[in-house]
């Protein structure tokens, strides 16, 4: 297999494969200069940015960065509901002021703002179980409103890309081509989540591949999968139930993910993923899986 230069690429790590994707009264499962550390120790190039205010903000960002680059950050906006997706504009605007703060990167590994999509009432309490999405006549206008929050990013120097995900309305292979048809974003492809919602990962990367400008690692295990839909198990209990299993635990054909990515000659940030609840394994396991994941594309060429 022919591979090109780590310049082309590189990887990053996220709060998430340490269930930290959500700050709380709680204190978090490790702080942000320990995550950084695991993953710095491990090998990975960069980190996706978590919950806002985890990494911190402005000139605070940097210096917790510890060197690593920041590889992209989630900004949840709900597209489906006009006054909703407005209420949200503030918090997309801050984590693009985060995003300002951030060290100088090349254009092509500058952090990506994810837009991710809230869940949809219908499709969250069964992620992946193949519930009816939006109706024919809901997608011009939901759409737009990604292709707005697209503007605004690029409005302020940062090309975002938008994260197809479980239990939301953009979550099969046929929900993410009627998103392209409709916007000029481009795609996080998630290797997990798409499996789990009946997808190939590796077909969708050569399909998509003019598209694809953000791509997550993940693993899945359809056998939790299954039966957590059995059970009428919602998002979050997945994740608790190790739905996304670590780089070689689940059904994700991996090597033929990092085949496609060369043939389609990307260029850009690899995020490993592993998402999980706070308190499912202790730091120490986290710490593991995450250094294992790392080795597993390292010999995988990346």
């Amino acid at each position: 297999m022919r591979m090109r230069s780590a310049g082309s690429w590189k990887v990053a790590g996220a709060p998430v494969s340490f269930g930290v994707f959500e700050l709380s009264d709680a204190p978090p499962p490790l702080t942000a200069g320990e995550l950084v550390g695991a993953l710095a120790q491990a090998g990975y190039d960069g980190v996706d940015l978590g919950p806002l205010g985890y990494l911190g903000t402005g000139g605070a960002l940097a210096e917790r960065l510890g060197g690593l680059l920041l590889a992209g950050g989630w900004a949840d906006l709900r597209y489906g509901d006009e006054e909703a997706f407005r209420a949200g504009l503030p918090a997309l605007e801050a984590t693009l002021d985060v995003f300002a703060a951030a060290p100088a990167a090349p254009p092509h590994l500058a952090p990506r703002p994810t837009l991710g999509c809230s869940g949809s009432p219908e499709r969250f309490a069964r992620p992946g179980a193949g519930v009816p999405g939006l109706g024919a006549s809901a997608w011009p206008a939901y759409a737009a409103r990604v292709q707005e929050a697209a503007d605004r990013c690029r409005e302020r120097g940062f090309e975002p890309a938008f994260h197809h995900h479980l239990g939301t309305y953009v979550e099969t292979p046929q929900d993410v081509e009627r998103l392209l048809e409709l916007t000029d974003v481009a795609l996080c492809l998630d290797t997990g989540h798409l499996l789990l919602a009946g997808g190939d990962p590796v077909a969708a990367l050569r399909d998509w591949a003019g598209r694809v400008g953000h791509v997550h690692v993940k693993d899945a295990d359809r056998g939790v999968h299954a039966r957590a839909l059995d059970d009428g198990a919602d998002l979050r209990e997945l994740m608790g139930r190790g739905g996304f299993a670590p780089l070689g635990g689940g059904e994700l054909d991996l090597p033929g993910v990092v085949r496609a990515l060369d043939e389609i000659d990307y260029r850009g940030w690899i995020v490993i993923e592993q998402d999980t609840l706070p308190g499912r394994r202790t730091v120490a396991q986290n710490v593991a899986d995450q250094a294992a994941n790392r080795e597993k594309l390292r010999e995988l060429g990346l």
